[in-house]
C-alpha cells in the first residue's frame, strides 16, 4: 500500500479514535488516556505489516499470527456479549472517561470474565502481537512492548475506577481472577 494512502488512514482513524476518546484523553488518570495511545500504536503497527498480511500464509509465524488474531476476535465478542447481557448498561452513568459499553452499572463475572478482568484489553494485547507477527521486525518489536505497556497501564487504571465504582465486590473479584490470560496473567 502506497505510503500517501497509509498517511491518510493514520489521520482518518486518529481524528475518529480522537474522537471517541475526547473525553479521557483529556485526563491522564482516566484509563482511556492509555487506551487512546495502545489504539494509536496499534494502528501504526497494522498499516506497517498490513503489506505481509498474506505473504507466506502457511508459515509457523502466520498460522500463530492468525491464532493471536482469532482469539483477539473471541475476546471481543464475549465480552461485548456479555457486557451487553449482564452489565446493565446505563448512558445515564456519569464518568466522563467511560465510551458506551464500558457504562455497565452491574459487575460482570462469568463466561470470559471468570478467568480474566479485561478481554477488552486482552483482545488489543492478542491483535497486537498477532499483527506483529506478520512481519517481525525491530521497530514493530518495539510498538508491540508499548502496547503491551500502555494496556497494563490501562488495565490498572481502569481497575482503581472499577473498585471506586463496586467497591469491596471489585477487590474480591481481582483475587480470583488474571489480568489478561487465564491462569498465567
Amino acid at each position: 500500500m502506497p505510503i500517501v494512502y497509509k498517511a491518510t488512514l493514520v489521520i482518518l482513524a486518529t481524528t475518529v479514535l480522537a474522537w471517541i476518546s475526547r473525553s479521557s484523553i483529556r485526563d491522564i488518570q482516566s484509563h482511556g488516556f492509555y487506551r487512546f495511545f495502545a489504539w494509536e500504536a496499534i494502528l501504526i503497527l497494522f498499516l506497517m505489516n498490513i503489506d505481509f498480511w498474506f505473504v507466506d500464509p502457511f508459515s509457523f509465524r502466520q498460522i500463530v499470527s492468525w491464532a493471536f488474531l482469532i482469539v483477539s476476535l473471541v475476546l471481543i465478542y464475549e465480552g461485548v456479549r456479555l457486557f451487553r447481557k449482564q452489565g446493565r448498561l446505563a448512558q445515564n452513568r456519569y464518568d466522563p472517561g467511560l465510551i458506551g459499553i464500558e457504562k455497565t452499572t452491574e459487575l460482570v463475572t462469568t463466561g470470559v470474565f471468570c478467568y480474566i478482568r479485561h478481554p477488552f484489553y486482552s483482545s488489543l494485547l492478542f491483535l497486537g502481537w498477532g499483527i506483529l507477527l506478520k512481519h517481525i521486525t525491530w521497530i514493530g518489536v518495539l510498538l508491540a512492548v508499548i502496547i503491551t505497556i500502555l494496556l497494563i497501564i490501562t488495565a490498572k487504571k481502569e481497575e482503581i475506577e472499577n473498585i471506586q465504582y463496586f467497591g469491596d465486590r471489585y477487590r474480591e473479584y481481582m483475587k480470583d481472577t488474571k489480568m489478561f490470560i487465564p491462569f498465567i496473567f
